[in-house]
């Protein structure tokens, strides 16, 4: 194994160590801008997501990808729609993104929607073995790169067009 390998499989390795926190582990009090940068980028750090910063979540507020702070203070809510926000970015849009959240959130309640998608995703990250065999018979570290490069345009389009067929119109509660 040359020292590309090592570093790849030391790398795998240490994403099957990450934890996340479910719902019940968030700040069940409200956080200012400066504490939920340093939450979501401490949460997420041993992922190598990009770190969000103040204009990112302002940018999220202001396209209302995430519900305004009340008074400048973040409620849970809101520090779950970073997190996820901050996992989904760079494979998605901002308003996909939302719309896929809205969606499932529909149906469920966001502690439920926020709880299984963690949950689905640490599973993934500790049997990342099995969900990327295909890229695993590759015997270099280039073949393995182009066939996780085509499974991500796979899952990519897949879960548009699931987003897409599964998207119901969402109804306005009015007074």
């Amino acid at each position: 194994m040359n020292n590309n390998e090592e570093q790849y499989e030391q790398w795998e390795q240490k994403l099957k160590m990450v934890e996340l926190p479910l719902w019940a582990d968030l700040p069940k009090f409200e956080l200012y801008m400066d504490q939920l940068v340093a939450l979501v980028n401490e949460t997420l750090g041993p992922i190598g997501i990009d770190r969000v910063t103040p204009a990112m979540i302002n940018n999220y507020v202001k396209n209302k990808a995430i519900m305004a702070p009340v008074k400048k203070k973040y409620q849970t809510m809101q520090v779950a729609d970073v997190i996820l926000i901050s996992l989904l970015k760079p494979a998605f849009s901002l308003e996909t993104i939302r719309r896929g959240i809205d969606q499932v959130t529909a149906n469920i309640y966001p502690q439920q929607a926020y709880d299984t998608f963690i949950k689905r995703l640490l599973f993934s990250f500790k049997n990342m073995d099995s969900r990327n065999s295909r890229a695993l018979e590759e015997k270099n570290l280039n073949d393995k790169f182009m066939q996780v490069a085509v499974n991500v345009i796979i899952d990519r389009i897949q879960s548009e067009k699931l987003l897409q067929i599964i998207q119901k119109p969402l109804t306005k509660i009015t007074k």
